[in-house]
C-alpha cells in the first residue's frame, strides 16, 4: 500500500538546514520546521523534489486530437467563433467515420479554454448605484410557468410590474389585455398612489404605449404618456431597443415575482380561482412578502419622492355610443346589452383595460366587463346579459324562440342543458314561457343557481309546470298580487236613495230612453290624439 506524502513548502527546507547549522539534531530540526522526521531525513539524503505540487505541463496520453486540432478545427474558429464543440464533433464525425469515437468532452475543454484565450469578450454587466427618489421602472411580463383558471376556465392575462430602483420596494396588478396605455396609465397610477409618491424618473422598455417607435418623429413621446409624465413631474426614460438588460432593475425581479407566485400557487394545490378578486388577492400577498424584506430601505427612499397631485389622469378612453333598439351597444367590435331603459340614450363610455363605464352626463348607469376575441376565425363577439331585457322578454316570450341571442341569454351551461330537455318534454311555446319565467324569477329574485336548481329536479321527475315554478318561488298573478280590501257599506242607503224625491219623477220622453244610442259613424284608434 501507497503512502500519502505531503509536500514540503520551500520556506520549511530553509528553517530545517538553519537549524541543523546551530547544531540541532535532524527529530529537532523538523519539530522546529514543521515537518515530520522521515521528510528530514528525504532532504538531507537529496530524495526531495522542490518543484512537486507545480501545475502539470507534461502529458500522461497523446492528444487524441493531434492531427486536426492546429490545421483544422483551430481554424474553424478562428473563422467562426460562435461554432460550437457539439458542431466540431459532427464535423469529425462526418470527414473522419469512426477516428474519433469519444472526443466530445476533450474538445469541449479544448474549445472552452481556446475562446477563454482568443474568443471575443463577453459584454460586460457594471453594478449600478442607485439614488433614493431617482427612478422608478415599469415592465409588463407573463405567468407561463402555470395556467391560471377562473371559473374553471382559462385565463388570458398580463401582470404590470412597478419597481423603485432604490429600494426595491414592488407593486403588481392583473392587466386584462395587451400591453395598451390605458394598461400603462392605470397600472403605473395605482404603483404611484400605493407607494406614496412619485420618483424623479420613470423608465420603461420601448413601449408602443409610450413611445413612438416608427421612424424618427421630433417628439418621441405619445401625446397621452407624456402628458401622464408631466402630471407626475416624471423624466421618460427608457432603455434602448432589444437590450432588456438595461431594464434589469425590473427583468431580473420579474423572475422572483413569478417564482415567489408560482410557489405559493404551489402551496395553495390549485390555480384555480372563483374570481379576478381573489387572484388579485393571492398576487398582493406575494408582493407584501417581497416588500416585507427591503421595509427599511423603502422608509429611507419615502422622503425623497415626490408629492402626488390631488388627482388622477383619466386611465380610460371616451367613446360615445347610443343604445339601440336591441337594448344593445356595440364597442370595438363586441354587442354588449345594457338596461333596456336606456333605449334611445346616448352614452359615453369610459373604456378600461377590464370594464366598460357607461354614463349619462355624470351619472354612472352601466357598467359591464369588456370583452375581446381571442379566436382568430372570429372578429366580433357578444355580451349578453338576461337581466337586461328579462322585463321586455317576460311580455312577450315566444321573442326567445327565435333570438338571435338565444344561447347568450341563457347564464350557464346548466341552463342551455335544461332548455334543450324542455325542447324534449314540451311544445316549444311552452317550453319558451317556462324558461322565460325561470330567467325571470332568477333575475328579480337573484336565484340563479337555485332556479336552476329546482329546474333539474322538476325535469328529473317529469313535474315541472309554470303554476308549480310560480308556487315554489312565490310568484303571484297580477290578481292575486294585489288584492281588493273593502268593507260593505249600510243597505239602508238604498232605501234613502229611492225615496228622494227627484227620482220619484217620470221621464220626461221614455219612449227614447228605451232606444239604443245611434251608432257613431267614425271612431278614433286608440293612442291617437
Amino acid at each position: 500500500m501507497g503512502v500519502c506524502q505531503v509536500s514540503i513548502q520551500p520556506y520549511q527546507v530553509k528553517v530545517y538546514m538553519q537549524a541543523r547549522k546551530t547544531g540541532s539534531t535532524q527529530a529537532q530540526a523538523s519539530v522546529i520546521a514543521g515537518i515530520s522526521e522521515r521528510s528530514g531525513q528525504r532532504i538531507e539524503s537529496g530524495q526531495y523534489q522542490p518543484e512537486r505540487g507545480r501545475k502539470r505541463d507534461w502529458r500522461t496520453r497523446s492528444d487524441p486530437l493531434s492531427r486536426v486540432w492546429e490545421v483544422e478545427l483551430e481554424p474553424m474558429l478562428r473563422k467562426e467563433p460562435r461554432l460550437k464543440p457539439t458542431t466540431l464533433y459532427e464535423h469529425l464525425q462526418e470527414q473522419y467515420p469512426g477516428e474519433y469515437p469519444r472526443v466530445l468532452r476533450t474538445l469541449q475543454r479544448r474549445v472552452r479554454e481556446w475562446k477563454a484565450a482568443h474568443g471575443e469578450s463577453p459584454e460586460v454587466m457594471f453594478e449600478l448605484r442607485h439614488e433614493p427618489g431617482l427612478m422608478g421602472l415599469s415592465d409588463f411580463t407573463e405567468l407561463t410557468a402555470v395556467t391560471i383558471t377562473i371559473g374553471g376556465e382559462p385565463f388570458k392575462h398580463l401582470i404590470y410590474h412597478y419597481r423603485l430602483a432604490y429600494s426595491g420596494w414592488q407593486y403588481a396588478q392583473i392587466i386584462e389585455g395587451g400591453e395598451s396605455f390605458i394598461a400603462l396609465s392605470e397600472g403605473l397610477q395605482n404603483a404611484l398612489f400605493a407607494c406614496g409618491g412619485a420618483p424623479r424618473q420613470h423608465r420603461t422598455d420601448s413601449l408602443s404605449a409610450a413611445y413612438r417607435n416608427a421612424g424618427a418623429p421630433p417628439k418621441k413621446l405619445t401625446q397621452l404618456y407624456e402628458h401622464l409624465c408631466e402630471h407626475y413631474r416624471l423624466e421618460a426614460t427608457r432603455n434602448n431597443t432589444g437590450i432588456a438588460h438595461e431594464n434589469g432593475s425590473i427583468e431580473s425581479p420579474h423572475g422572483h415575482l413569478k417564482n415567489r407566485l408560482t410557489q405559493q400557487l404551489y402551496l395553495r394545490g390549485s390555480c384555480e380561482f372563483d374570481c379576478v378578486a381573489d387572484y388579485e388577492a393571492c398576487i398582493a400577498g406575494v408582493v407584501a412578502k417581497l416588500n416585507d424584506q427591503c421595509a427599511e430601505k423603502y422608509r429611507q427612499e419615502q422622503p425623497h419622492l415626490q408629492a402626488l397631485p390631488r388627482y388622477r389622469v383619466a386611465d380610460y378612453e371616451v367613446l360615445t355610443v347610443r343604445v339601440s333598439t336591441r337594448s344593445t351597444i356595440a364597442v370595438r367590435r363586441i354587442l354588449y346589452t345594457v338596461p333596456s331603459r336606456l333605449i334611445g340614450r346616448q352614452l359615453e363610455i369610459h373604456l378600461y383595460h377590464n370594464r366598460l363605464r357607461g354614463y349619462l352626463g355624470h351619472n354612472c348607469v352601466v357598467e359591464l366587463p369588456r370583452i375581446r376575441v381571442t379566436s382568430g376565425l372570429r372578429r366580433r363577439g357578444r355580451c349578453i346579459n338576461y337581466r337586461h331585457v328579462i322585463e321586455a322578454l317576460h311580455r312577450k316570450p315566444r321573442a326567445f324562440i327565435h333570438c338571435t341571442w338565444q344561447a347568450e341569454l341563457l347564464p350557464n351551461d346548466l341552463y342551455r342543458q335544461l332548455w334543450a330537455q324542455m325542447k324534449l318534454d314540451f311544445e316549444l311555446d311552452k317550453a319558451a314561457l317556462l324558461m322565460v319565467e325561470a330567467l325571470y324569477i332568477a333575475a328579480t329574485q337573484d336565484k340563479e343557481t337555485a332556479v336552476a336548481d329546482y329546474l333539474e329536479d322538476q325535469l328529473t321527475a317529469g313535474a315541472l309546470s309554470l303554476t308549480a315554478l310560480r308556487q315554489h318561488f312565490n310568484v303571484l298573478c297580477d290578481a292575486a298580487r294585489c288584492p281588493l280590501n273593502y268593507s260593505q257599506h249600510p243597505l239602508d242607503d238604498y232605501d234613502h236613495l229611492l225615496n228622494h224625491p227627484q227620482l220619484s219623477q217620470p221621464l220626461s220622453n221614455p219612449e227614447y230612453s228605451s232606444q239604443e244610442s245611434p251608432p257613431v259613424p267614425h271612431a278614433h284608434s286608440l293612442g291617437n290624439s
